[in-house]
């Protein structure tokens, strides 16, 4: 039996689209490579090692568990996650990825490709499987490898990873990188980690994510980000460097005045006002009429404003790739708030609107991943003419339907620091960007 059928055998039936997703994907069998691969074009192309297969996943349920792995590389955006890949980050994305199969599948029959490929005696394999005879809801068994002193304190992490509750990438790569000495410790993985992975494009990613959503989802989907989309809600703490509003206000005014410089004229302009003195308010008319006489009556004055100026649509990227550096790019933008647009943009794959008050009260919602197609698709939808985009420029290369859309709006984008030195991260939306600043570290 071909490897395209035994891998259809292997799911479950119901509704998991497996013959939409086939159609999608070219299987391919290979020797090339160690375990499977996915290779990210118009047609994308999953390779897989036979003798491997016949080794550590001749199961259906196996079977499964080793494709699943691998299509969540790709579904759930690791390679816009962290800035930059590392040994230690796929360590990471594997470990999370496993625990969340593990958690929607947790039957032996699935769990035991984990089990039977990765000892619970070595150190750091033995995060990359749950022990034996797991189950979610009772407290995971400590593996051997980790009940030394020297690495006990990971312990709470690896009971947190395989739990109901799971654990996400930062608290796993922090515990890490804090507790334990990884250099020149060697550790196989499931999957091609020589090579960044690919990113679906717009039209494909939307049809496999249609496919995937219909897929078990763990206790909660938040931890390890699976495919229920829920935003995570955050507060951001503000921090301001006056180098970044000085920058980013001179992108603003670009943008919004394109061709005209960075001067304004002041122009007076009339803005909503209250008085004690009476005027032709109709809700004062209507409280009199009830007997209810007005403290306070609305009016227009004139105020001194800027003429030529339009606000600007302000995107802000808050997926997991820009890390900590969230506040001090609301700090930025609040202090320019003068030339932003009354709500701003905050996007991961999808976009959020919040008010500029909402924005001071350090307001976050993010599903942990990154994608410029929502961002176009949300400019289309408001008509917007002038954007700028707050981002660390991993944002995915935009689709035809995206590109056209982005063409037609003014655009700036400041990039946030260490992504500014490296101009591979411009190559996402370099064709479409009018302005580009690079903002400075944010520890000033």
């Amino acid at each position: 039996m071909s490897l395209a059928n035994q891998i259809l055998d292997a799911f479950p039936s119901g509704n998991y689209g497996i013959l939409a997703l086939l159609r999608l994907m070219d299987i391919i069998e290979s020797t090339d490579i160690e375990t499977a691969s996915i290779e990210c074009r118009d047609l994308p192309v999953l390779r897989i090692n036979p003798h491997f297969v016949a080794t550590f996943a001749s199961t259906p349920g196996r079977l499964l568990m080793l494709v699943l792995h691998e299509l969540h590389h790709v579904l759930l955006g690791h390679t816009r996650l962290f800035r930059r890949i590392t040994p230690l980050d796929n360590l990471v994305f594997d470990a999370v990825i496993n625990a969340l199969l593990c958690r929607m599948f947790p039957s032996r029959e699935y769990t035991s490709l984990f089990t039977g490929f990765y000892s619970a005696r070595r150190f750091p394999e033995c995060l990359l499987r749950p022990p034996d005879h797991w189950r979610p809801a009772v407290p995971a068994a400590i593996p051997a490898a980790l009940r030394g002193k020297e690495l006990a304190g990971l312990q709470p992490l690896y009971r947190a990873l395989y739990s109901e509750q799971g654990a996400d990438y930062h608290q796993l790569y922090g515990a890490l990188k804090k507790a334990a000495p990884l250099q020149g410790v060697a550790c196989r993985l499931l999957g091609s980690h020589g090579e960044e992975i690919g990113e679906l494009d717009g039209a494909m990613r939307e049809a496999v994510r249609a496919i995937v959503e219909h897929w078990p989802q763990p206790p909660n989907p938040i931890a390890g980000r699976s495919w229920a989309s829920i935003l995570r809600e955050e507060a951001i703490s503000l921090t301001r460097v006056p180098s970044n509003r000085e920058r980013l206000s001179a992108l603003l005014r670009r943008i919004a005045r394109p061709g005209a410089g960075t001067g304004t004229r002041r122009q007076p302009a009339p803005a909503p006002s209250v008085s004690p003195l009476p005027t032709h308010d109709r809700r004062a008319i209507v409280l009199r009429a009830l007997g209810v006489p007005p403290v306070l009556y609305a009016q227009e004055i004139l105020w001194p404003g800027r003429r030529g100026i339009e606000p600007v649509h302000v995107y802000v990227d808050v997926s997991g790739s820009i890390g900590d550096v969230k506040g001090a790019l609301y700090g930025a933008v609040l202090a320019c708030r003068h030339l932003v647009y009354s709500r701003v943009h905050l996007f991961s794959t999808t976009v959020h609107d919040i008010s500029l008050e909402e924005l001071r009260r350090g307001v976050c919602r993010s599903t942990g991943g990154t994608s410029i197609e929502c961002v176009a698709a949300h400019m289309q939808a408001h008509a917007v003419r002038r954007a700028v985009i707050l981002t660390d420029g991993y944002v995915g290369v935009p689709g035809e339907t995206a590109g056209r859309t982005l063409d037609a709006v003014h655009l700036g984008v400041a990039l946030t620091p260490d992504s500014s030195h490296c101009p591979s991260h411009r190559d996402d939306l370099g064709r479409f960007v009018d302005v580009w600043t690079e903002l400075k570290e944010f520890s000033a």
